[in-house]
């Protein structure tokens, strides 16, 4: 989910051509490109929820082989490479710290290999977002004008949060890091709230549990 409006698409053209060049070949959803201008707040929808329980089942079945390999597993570890978002380096970096101090059974670690997901960069009238290609490929695409209108890193965390399962609460308070763009953007909170923290744990549970928790699957 994007702070103000993510959308995430899931398989809709898998060989399309992508007009970003730093976004995978293959991703689902090409960004569109802008200049910089304010975007729309944004409420949600039932379809951005399907997409973004797809995105964390897509990186899910990466880390199911990783389980088979090690069965028992009690915690997993998920790669990103932030190569192609040189810009948020810094942010993409303290947003995982963040997460790992937050959450047990699941950690996040760079890497410059082709990792369970990938950060990019660049310009979208859609602002930032999670996407899948319904392969088990996913990427965060990381818009430059919404990272200039809300505060840099609680977009970064908002969206890593996705990859780990959680949803897009909008109307939450800023204190709740899955509210996005919501409270508005003077909130600069970039750190999930202990009921965010608690389901991810939930989910990532004994290495991976599954996405059916009835609270993240509602239609908000």
């Amino acid at each position: 989910m994007r702070l103000t409006k993510m959308a995430l698409a899931v398989a809709v053209s898998v060989g399309a051509a992508l007009s970003i060049a730093a976004v995978p070949a293959g991703a689902a959803v090409a960004p569109q490109t802008s200049t910089p201008s304010t975007i729309a707040a944004y409420t949600g929808s039932a379809q951005d929820e399907a997409n973004t329980k797809a995105f964390y089942e897509a990186v899910m079945e990466k880390v199911k082989e990783k389980q088979a390999a090690q069965p028992g597993i009690q915690s997993v570890t998920v790669y990103y490479n932030a190569s192609n978002a040189p810009s948020f380096a810094s942010e993409i970096s303290q947003s995982a710290s963040i997460w790992n101090s937050r959450v047990s059974n699941v950690k996040l670690a760079a890497t410059s290999g082709s990792g369970d997901f990938a950060y990019y960069e660049g310009n979208d009238t859609r602002g930032s977002y999670a996407s899948t290609d319904g392969h088990g490929s996913g990427y965060i695409f990381l818009d430059y004008a919404q990272n200039e209108q809300y505060y840099s890193l609680r977009v970064v965390a908002h969206e890593t949060g996705h990859v780990l399962g959680l949803p897009d609460h909008y109307s939450g308070p800023c204190s709740e890091l899955m509210s996005g763009g919501g409270p508005g953007t003077s909130c600069t909170n970039a750190y999930p709230n202990s009921t965010e923290a608690s389901q991810v744990n939930s989910l990532w549970a004994n290495g991976v549990a599954p996405f059916d928790k009835p609270e993240l699957t509602k239609v908000r």
